[in-house]
């Protein structure tokens, strides 16, 4: 009886240091820096982008020729408290007869204390080759950012550091580029081109500090007339950071049902489907697995993307804009 109550013990204890470590890891990661400097947290991240790749790159608006709707869920590190989750709803539209693409987007995205809400609006303009076309894309909008320090239990008890939360609204801006075939494609982006500071009486918040500059490209091969292939990759700079690097290989059979995996060098490896449910509707769904030691405490992530395409009909000739 005395050992079991002792191994209860002991295990409430194990799991309170579990506890603690992880607030402690949350907090590191929202807080970055040194002294009186704090990076906030920089740009979502998500592992189905290339189904929906106006989450980072502003040409892309009206890519696809349709009137769609998508939405996104993303649950990371499940099971670590106080981990990154992040909601998107996004909408673009370029008709089959036009040069110019639209776009708008809701956003939320929390990591620990902090939590980003936005609105996003995009443009983009197609000038068409013979066969090809490069499209040239801007967006702008307005992000509300907010720090609950206050949540934050320090060492000490009472540091004034922690005194007051931050709520600031700031403006945002995007530029990207794309360059298409029928076969494949290349694009480039800078998604975050303004470097905002936020002042409080004790920190200067930066988001953004350093633009992300982000390469994509891919090629679809046609395997047969039931199956192509399409290996893609997605490359991102940051100054101070090693290149980060997602490789990608993507199979669609009959144009309805699509699986993929990918590789996020040093971070994760992701397995992903994506199902055409009917000519207007789509569901994607990707899991990673953590390959960093966050794997210690996390259950993986799991990712939901459903899509909504207006007006598509049953005969429509499917363009190779459904595979990027």
């Amino acid at each position: 009886m005395i050992q079991s109550t002792m191994n209860k013990i002991k295990n409430r204890k194990l799991k309170l240091m579990s506890r603690n470590f992880q607030t402690k890891l949350i907090f590191c990661i929202c807080c970055l820096g040194l002294g009186n400097s704090l990076m906030a947290q920089q740009e979502p991240m998500y592992s189905q982008y290339m189904f929906n790749m106006i989450q980072i790159n502003p040409a892309y608006a009206g890519n696809r020729g349709t009137n769609q709707l998508t939405g996104l869920y993303r649950n990371q590190w499940l099971g670590l408290e106080g981990a990154p989750t992040t909601m998107s709803l996004s909408w673009d539209i370029r008709s089959h007869y036009s040069n110019v693409g639209y776009g708008l987007q809701l956003y939320k995205d929390q990591l620990g204390i902090e939590t980003t809400t936005g609105f996003q609006s995009y443009y983009s303009y197609k000038i068409q080759f013979e066969k090809s076309n490069l499209a040239f894309g801007l967006s702008v909008g307005v992000l509300n950012y907010r720090a609950n320090l206050t949540d934050v239990e320090t060492f000490t008890g009472g540091d004034p550091s922690f005194a007051e939360n931050v709520n600031n609204m700031l403006p945002t801006a995007g530029f990207g580029m794309l360059y298409a075939t029928e076969n494949w494609y290349a694009g480039f982006s800078m998604p975050a081109l303004l470097n905002s500071k936020i002042y409080t009486e004790n920190f200067k918040i930066e988001l953004n500090k350093y633009n992300h500059y982000f390469l994509t490209a891919g090629y679809i091969f046609g395997i047969s007339e039931a199956v192509k292939l399409k290996p893609s990759f997605l490359m991102k700079a940051v100054k101070g950071s090693p290149f980060q690097f997602d490789l990608n290989v993507n199979a669609w059979i009959q144009n309805n049902f699509g699986v993929g995996v990918s590789y996020r060098i040093g971070d994760a490896l992701v397995s992903m489907f994506e199902l055409q449910v009917t000519p207007e509707f789509g569901i994607g769904y990707a899991y990673d697995y953590t390959l960093t030691n966050i794997k210690t405490f996390s259950k993986g992530t799991h990712e939901l993307m459903l899509r909504y395409e207006f007006g598509n009909k049953r005969n429509q000739k499917v363009l190779s804009p459904r595979y990027y």
